[in-house]
């Protein structure tokens, strides 16, 4: 089957694709597509924005496409940057930018009032039906500092307790190993291989 991974970000690519390994699929990208309509991230919350996504892919390429939205939720300042991470400031801003900003708004914040989590939202969809659907989230706090080189995105804000680490100074596979990202498709995984999609039933 090809499965269509409905995102334009190559980090997220070379990060997903490994973990579908052994899935009986083809994964095609929408770089490997004519131009689609962009669907519009309008959703309030990380679950309409993959549904939505991924059922909006799936009806203009015809093909089953898995969709994700994905965000840093920050408990300080009320769970933002969250669903609006990506647009956080302005859809241009660079993480430069947007790091500045959140470490403006936690100044004189005490550290205990900064943890932190990633969430992932993922959504299967075949024209017309989702299929399959899975959230994870990975928690850790605000690091005082931006730190490392690795990863992409709030990588190097946020600091993973357990590793004493940001997730951009982690190797691919500790990344790999506990992010939310990765622990949604790995469920996805697991549901491709154990119930293979049919025209007739869905996964989920």
């Amino acid at each position: 089957m090809r499965l269509l991974l409905a995102t334009t970000n190559a980090h997220k690519v070379r990060e997903i694709a490994p973990l579908l390994a052994g899935a009986a699929v083809r994964l095609v990208t929408l770089a490997d597509l004519p131009p689609l309509p962009e669907p519009d991230e309008s959703g309030g919350t990380f679950w309409e924005n993959a549904r939505d996504k991924a059922l909006a892919y799936a009806e203009s390429s015809g093909l089953t496409a898995v969709a994700e939205d994905s965000g840093l939720e920050i408990d300080a300042l009320a769970g933002a940057p969250g669903v609006r991470s990506a647009r956080f400031l302005r859809p241009e801003a660079t993480y430069a930018e947007r790091f500045a900003e959140i470490y403006r708004r936690l100044t004189d914040r005490p550290h205990a009032a900064r943890g932190a989590r990633f969430v992932t939202a993922l959504a299967m969809a075949r024209p017309g039906e989702i299929l399959f659907e899975t959230d994870a989230r990975v928690e850790g706090t605000i690091a005082p500092v931006p730190a490392g080189a690795s990863g992409f995105g709030y990588d190097p804000v946020f600091f993973y307790p357990p590793l004493g680490k940001t997730t951009a100074e982690m190797s691919a596979g500790e990344k790999a190993a506990v992010s939310h990202r990765a622990r949604a498709f790995r469920d996805l995984r697991r549901a491709l291989r154990n119930a293979p999609i049919g025209r007739t039933s869905p996964v989920y």
